[in-house]
């Protein structure tokens, strides 16, 4: 695992010490491995609503192909 030392104000430090502290972390670094874990998941998440926004046009997303997706997922949980 690399090294990576970081300088921070007072306030911040402070802050990340109490998340730390409060939320059960058992170090600074375990709290900000987690912080950019989640940016990761946000930046997954945004990359594929573009690529979808950017795809072409497959069907509709009206009340039936809910409906069908519902059906599907009971079935898969009945197996």
């Amino acid at each position: 695992m690399s090294t990576m030392n970081i300088s921070l104000p007072e306030a911040l430090k402070s802050f990340v010490d109490r998340q730390v502290r409060t939320r059960g972390y058992g170090s600074s670094s375990e709290y900000v491995r987690e912080l950019i874990r989640k940016e990761q998941d946000i930046q997954r998440l945004r990359d594929l609503l573009l690529e979808g926004a950017a795809s072409p046009v497959a069907g509709v997303a009206d009340a039936d192909f809910f409906e069908g997706l519902r059906a599907r997922a009971r079935d898969d949980s009945q197996e």
